[in-house]
This record gives structure tokens, sequence and C-alpha cells, in this order.
């Protein structure tokens, strides 16, 4: 594709978000470094998307990684050593992200943890002066989305959340079509996502390895003891610490659906399915469908994670319009007329309207960096972007109460079903780690 024609509908698209929301700067803290000044960031959780965080942040000019924080000595060395091989510089270790932020040469963290983690870091974060880029879903429950996106008003903090989406040029391409009326009015949008996922077993009580600070690892999640079956990935299917595939994939999907339909709050939200395949320790659904009403528009979530669908793509978002369809898959999309003829006509590229675009990845990242110096709004800024993850937790409460949920859409409160409401948070933290404004 053009880059020069995504790069000119990438900067059309943010100069709109910015009209939007007029008066962003005024919150916003004056730029902390200059444009050519050095930029230093830590990075925290080297495993996985903490590898992804370093090989971004390599590739930017004046940013340097001074810092490696994770709980696991081996992950941490690794990290260590994958920025001294790009750079001749071993940046510091250490696994309790609370020393990292005492240094007041760090500009920035970026949070690559399980999901119990990312409000707690980005709120301590925002509140030793750091900015943030942090994972998704961005929090583990609505309490703590509340209390990190008040920490970055607060303390005037630039937040990013990773939603790559939000800066793929294709994806944003696909929503100002949307938005220009190319396929008519648009009422319904649909998402979904299979995987095949093994069973994780049965856990066993465990001794804690001798690489992991278990307790540093837990936070501010109330103990628990360590099973051999939990770490490093399937602390995902555990409400205790993660938010199943809803916080692990369908944020990514319902956040472009959201965006693309120009919907905030729900009235209501139900949650059909549950654990169909495997009986082993998860507790999180594996295949299910959410529905998210917002009075006069209508977003639905499909997902089954009991087998790959090899007769359609793995994932995709659909946005039904009364002249036509706009599939997105992947970094581009696909453009259909009301017929289900794929549009050929409309050429805003080298490519016609079958856009294959940048991953997001890389610009993502140095969407956040720019942000950082110059005070402009991130593209998938976190109060914007709660909005989103607000969604899945919506639809796991209604999984995990087996009713519909309703939705005041002033406050973003569940009303009349205080068992509901007792899911809004955690019921304790461990002592000292509550999370705090």
């Amino acid at each position: 594709m053009n880059q020069a024609i995504n790069r000119r509908v990438f900067l059309q698209q943010s100069a709109a978000a910015g009209a939007v929301l007029a008066g962003w700067r005024s919150v916003m803290p004056a730029t902390a470094a200059g444009a050519n000044s050095k930029l230093v960031v830590a990075v925290m959780g080297c495993n996985s998307r903490g590898g992804a965080h370093i090989k971004a942040l390599l590739g930017l000019p004046n940013v340097e990684i001074g810092y490696i924080c994770d709980v696991d000595s081996r992950a941490l060395a690794k990290g260590v050593k994958a920025v001294a091989a790009k750079t001749g510089k071993e940046p510091k270790g250490e696994k309790d992200i609370r020393r990292v932020l005492e240094d007041k040469s760090v500009d920035a963290i970026t949070i690559a943890t399980p999901n119990h983690w990312h409000a707690i870091a980005t709120t301590l974060a925002c509140k030793a002066g750091k900015h943030v880029y942090v994972e998704k879903p961005g929090s583990h429950d609505p309490h703590e989305s509340e209390t990190m996106v008040a920490a970055a008003r607060k303390y005037k903090r630039i937040v990013q959340m990773g939603n790559q989406r939000r800066s793929m040029f294709g994806v944003i391409e696909a929503i100002a079509k949307i938005k220009s009326g190319a396929i008519g009015k648009v009422l319904t949008a649909r998402s979904w996502y299979t995987r095949l996922r093994p069973t994780i077993g049965v856990g066993k009580p465990a001794p804690v390895p001798e690489w992991l600070d278990y307790e540093l690892w837990q936070g501010a999640a109330p103990d628990r003891p360590y099973k051999d079956n939990l770490i490093h990935y399937n602390w995902h299917f555990f409400w205790h610490w993660g938010n199943g595939e809803l916080g692990n994939n369908a944020i990514h999907y319902l956040d472009v659906c959201r965006w693309g339909l120009g919907v905030d709050i729900p009235r209501r939200v139900t949650w059909g399915g549950g654990r169909y395949l495997l009986k082993d320790d998860q507790e999180t659904p594996d295949t299910g469908i959410a529905a998210f009403d917002f009075g006069d528009k209508f977003v639905t979530w499909e997902q089954s994670c009991s087998h790959d669908r090899k007769a359609e793509t793995q994932s995709s978002i659909t946005f039904y319009g009364d002249e036509g369809t706009i599939m997105i898959m992947g970094t581009g999309y696909k453009l259909f007329d009301k017929k289900g003829k794929e549009v050929t006509g409309q050429k805003t590229s080298g490519e016609g309207d079958t856009v294959r675009g940048a991953g997001g990845e890389d610009e993502h990242f140095a969407n956040f960096v720019d942000c950082v110096r110059t005070g402009k709004r991130p593209n998938s800024e976190i109060g914007e972007c709660q909005k989103s993850t607000m969604l899945c937790h919506y639809a796991n409460i209604a999984a995990r109460t087996g009713r519909a949920i309703n939705v005041d859409q002033k406050t973003g409160k569940i009303v009349g079903d205080p068992k509901a409401m007792d899911l809004w948070r955690r019921p304790e933290y461990r002592k000292g780690w509550e999370p705090k404004v």
C-alpha cells in the first residue's frame, strides 16, 4: 500500500480525534523532554510481550532502556542481554518496580505484566511522575480501571494502552471509511476469535522456583499458594489474576467495534456460554457470545478456544451498514457493497479496497514516545480505551453471575444488581498495596 496515503489517512484520523477531544492539552503536562532529547524508559515484565516492548523501543531514536524489571531472574537477565547486544550498554536490572520508580532519571515505564499488575503499576508510576505504556486490558476489574484513569488525569501523565490496532494504517483507513459513509448507516458490529488452546491440567502445590519472586509476582492480589500450572501464561484463566479470553483478546476487537460505531457505555450486556471442552483448572469460559446493546447500536463478540475453524478467518471485525459491509482482518480490511460483492472501483490506494497496512507495533510505540515529548493525545489514550476494557469487564461479570447486566449509561455503573456490583472490585488487597490516587 502507498505509505504516503497511509500516513495522510493516519494524520487525518488523528486530527479528527484531536478535534473531538478539544481541551486535551489543558490537562496534559508541559513537554517533559524536547523532540531531540533522550527519553529514559524502564520495561516491566520481559516474558512474551515484554520482548516486543524491548524490540520496539530499541528501534526508536533517542530512547534509552535504562531498566529491565522482572520478578523472574531468568527473564530479567534475558532482557538485559537483549538491550546490551543492541546498544553495547547494559541497562540496570531490578525486580521491584517501586525501586525503579524512585529513580528520577526515568521518564516512562512500559508494562507487560499479568493483568492484576496493570492498573497497580500504572497508578504507582503516574504518582511517581512517569508516563506509561501498559498492555491490554490495562485493568483487572472496573474499580482498578477507574483508579488508573483518575491517576493519569490527576498527575497529568501520558498513558497509552497496548491496543495496536489504533495505530494500524489499514484499520485507521477502514474506520475513516465507516465514518465517511462508505457503507451507509452503520448500526451493528460483529467480532470473533477462535483458537485451539491446550489443557492447563490440574495444578499441584509445588515449591516456588528459585528464579521466581512469587511474593512480588502476586503484588496487590491476596496470597494464593503457588501451583505448578500457573506461571507464566495460565494465570489468564483464573479470576484472581486474569480476565479470560475477554481480557486477553476481545479487548482488541471490541475496541475497534466501539471506535467504528462511536459508542461508549452500553445499557445492557448479556453472555451465553461457558466451559464446554476441557475439564481442568481453568475458571474462565472457553466458548461463548457476549452482546452489547447501546440503545441505538449493537455489538457482539464470539469466542471459541476449543478448536480452530479452518473454514473461516481466525479473527475478524465486521461492520454492517445499509449500503455495504467492511470486514477488518489483521492489519487491513475488505469493503463489500450491499449485495456482497467486493468493491474495487473506489480505490483509495494502489491496492484498491483490500488494504494491508503496517503491523502497528512499532507505530504504536512511536506514537507513545512522540506524545510523551509533545503532550499530544496518544492514539490509545487510557481514558478512551478503558471504555473498551469495561465492555470486557461487563461481559465477564455477566458470565460470572449468569444473568444480564444493566448499566447506567451516564455513570457506567451496574444498576439493580448488588451481587453483580460485588464483582466491581476485589474484596481486599494485600496490606499496603491498595490502589490509591
